[in-house]
């Protein structure tokens, strides 16, 4: 369990910080790197051919993804994606740590071949990156201080009672708080997981919603903050996967071969649960195609 341990640790790092300015660099960089990255990039079966460096791109997002004391990649999605690459003949790795917003320009501007971090597929993602299929099925869960004394069990219980929730900046709960309508101003957003049960302890909000890894690593042993059971959300769950850049189809197509017998095996699930990455996380088949569909 020491990585876990470490994960509490790492929870002060910023995590998906997505602010309106580095939104605006973020998709001009997108712009300039489409054109430059698909002229220069190498594939990641070309790369693997030629037995060079796999650059594998993730934020400090932990239990997902993040780096080790010694910047050594850590997290149970790097370590899935560690292992399949391996099995597909990757014998050097690069880890290269960015802001969560500068993902997918990054992969784009041919900062590192795969995006290696815990990224649900949106139709709106599908036009920048290919998916692989997913790596896990993530449902929405809340932090509440211990006994749930708000009787706080979904959005509409927030809205209805005029109370505030926290999010992670950039979180889908954002949104679909919006959509739920809840007010902007009740809508608090801060860097990550670690920040979200702080604003629970100080008071400055009534429930903290994430996904329930990271919010059980950040409550860790603190009894004064607990998960609301239950929490039903209007979104259906998200899924986790890895993404290439557009012009890599054929690495996809290998990647995923490799993914299809491993999902769910006793070896992934020995390499992941030290995470807390459990069986009632595991994909439900559904494939990245049809997900990006909407």
């Amino acid at each position: 369990m020491a990585h876990w341990k470490y994960f509490k640790s790492m929870c002060a790092f910023d995590r998906r910080v997505l602010l309106r300015g580095v939104a605006a660099l973020g998709m001009a960089a997108l712009a300039a790197g489409t054109v430059v990255g698909a002229a220069s990039a190498a594939s990641l079966l070309d790369k693997i051919k030629n037995k060079e460096t796999v650059r594998i791109g993730f934020s400090n997002d932990p239990p997902w993804a993040y780096a080790g004391s010694n910047n050594e990649p850590l997290g149970s999605a790097v370590v899935i994606a560690q292992q399949i690459l391996k099995k597909m003949g990757v014998t050097k790795i690069e880890p290269v740590v960015t802001e969560w917003g500068s993902l997918i320009p990054g992969l784009q501007a041919d900062r590192f071949d795969i995006i290696t971090d815990s990224m649900f597929i949106l139709p709106e993602r599908c036009r920048n990156v290919l998916f692989t299929d997913p790596i896990a099925t993530i449902p929405t869960a809340a932090a509440v201080p211990k006994g749930n004394p708000k009787d706080l069990h979904s959005y509409e219980d927030i809205r209805d009672k005029g109370l505030t929730m926290v999010t992670g900046s950039a979180y889908r709960a954002v949104k679909v708080a919006q959509k739920v309508g809840v007010p902007d101003d009740k809508i608090m957003q801060v860097a990550g997981y670690a920040e979200i049960v702080q604003a629970l302890k100080a008071g400055r909000a009534d429930i903290g919603i994430g996904d329930p890894l990271g919010l059980r690593g950040a409550i860790g042993s603190d009894g004064g903050i607990e998960l609301a059971d239950p929490f039903t959300s209007p979104e259906k769950p998200g899924y986790a996967a890895f993404a290439f850049r557009l012009d890599d189809q054929a690495s996809v197509d290998a990647f995923n071969a490799e993914l299809k017998g491993y999902i769910g095996s006793p070896e992934m699930m020995a390499a992941v649960g030290e995470y807390g990455y459990d069986k009632l996380l595991l994909p439900d088949g559904t494939k990245a195609a049809d997900l990006c569909k909407g």
